[in-house]
């Protein structure tokens, strides 16, 4: 879990909190290393403070949006409506005010990590001839297996979670390559030819469609 806060009382708080609760903390004190160390470390979720020295929480979480679906709590000493209404148009998933609960904060954590645990009837995907079974990552076509490199499984699996949701080029670099590749659309683009080569039809694609100059979606 990364955890974001610039006052080391309550950082070394926050550690021992989530420690008690089964947790790993990966801790920052600034915006740059939180995001920094969610880059590095792919938590599974965030707490990340509103007031930090280089920004704001709210700053911190919107960069992570561009990349990331993690569960995130903004944690702070501002409780007033429009602060909790920024953060929560920025992409935060929930907004705890100081002094908190170690139990309740726990809690709330422990919610949002189930919202994003996939449910059973979409641990296997299917559509048209085509079977993606994202706990076991193998994919079938036609009753046969698929062979895909991990970095191409990871591709289609991001596009197979938002199916029928356009998914930009920045989106899908940035979730499977990592920020530093936000721009590299020729990487995307041989990933999906590859993909396309592999899994659709060779007539034409069914599967994996193009957005002229923005990016693909999976047919849903």
């Amino acid at each position: 879990m990364l955890v974001c806060d610039d006052e080391q009382q309550i950082l070394r708080a926050l550690r021992v909190i989530l420690r008690d609760a089964g947790f790993e903390a990966v801790p920052a004190s600034s915006a740059e290393e939180a995001l920094d160390a969610a880059a590095v470390s792919r938590p599974d979720a965030a707490i990340i403070d509103l007031v930090l020295p280089d920004g704001d929480g709210v700053e911190v979480c919107r960069r992570l949006r561009e990349w990331s679906q993690m569960p995130v709590i903004v944690l702070s000493a501002v409780g007033e409506e429009d602060a909790k209404v920024r953060a929560l148009a920025a992409g935060a998933d929930d907004y705890v005010t100081k002094p908190f609960g170690p139990r309740e904060l726990v809690a709330r954590l422990q919610a949002n990590l189930r919202r994003i645990e996939p449910a059973p009837a979409d641990a296997v995907v299917s559509l048209d001839g085509l079977e993606v079974d994202l706990a076991a990552r193998t994919v079938t076509r036609g009753g046969e297996e698929v062979h895909l490199t991990p970095t191409e499984f990871d591709l289609l699996r991001l596009l197979v979670r938002n199916r029928g949701r356009l998914m930009t080029h920045r989106q899908l670099l940035v979730s499977v390559w990592g920020p530093g590749y936000g721009d590299d659309t020729q990487v995307l683009r041989a990933h999906i030819a590859n993909l396309r080569r592999k899994i659709e039809p060779a007539e034409e694609p069914r599967y994996i469609r193009t957005d002229p100059r923005v990016g693909y979606r999976f047919a849903g």
